[in-house]
């Protein structure tokens, strides 16, 4: 049974799916929230949210190559489709590093959104489990909002 199917449609996603998504914006959340309290550190604080944005949107990126290595129903064109984004976030996270804080952010919350926006077309296309948009969806729009809270920081 691949990883894929191995929750059947309809059911929410496993638990340690949503443990290890959620445990994941921890980070995003504490790091927000030091860039905005902790003004003596604040510039610090902020390029840490930031690495670790650039960092999880590379992650995200990668889940497309998984999907197409094991999605039995894609196309030659779909397949090869998710090999070619799977690339993207990780070169729109690189060069995030370099830029000043604003810009940075803008190119992370960008990637996120733009890579959420790549969730959807695969998902109207290959059988995702149903629990796997809305979980990315609620990653996506709290890292969003915790790099935009953070991004005074710098």
């Amino acid at each position: 049974m691949s990883v894929i199917s191995a929750t059947a449609p309809g059911r929410p996603s496993p638990r340690s799916v949503a443990w290890l998504g959620y445990g994941g914006l921890l980070p995003f959340v504490v790091l927000a929230l030091l860039s905005v309290l902790d003004w003596a550190h604040g510039l610090w604080w902020g390029d840490a949210l930031r690495a670790y944005g650039a960092i999880i949107l590379s992650f995200v990126g990668a889940v497309h190559w998984g999907f197409a290595m094991t999605l039995p129903h894609l196309t030659l064109a779909q397949r090869e489709g998710c090999f070619i984004w799977s690339t993207v976030p990780a070169l729109l996270a690189w060069p995030a590093l370099m830029f000043w804080p604003a810009l940075a952010t803008l190119l992370l919350v960008l990637g996120f959104i733009a890579h959420y926006w790549q969730d959807r077309r695969l998902a109207a296309r290959a059988n995702l489990p149903e629990w796997y948009l809305p979980l990315r969806l609620r990653l996506t729009a709290v890292a969003c909002v915790c790099l935009l809270a953070g991004s005074g920081a710098g």
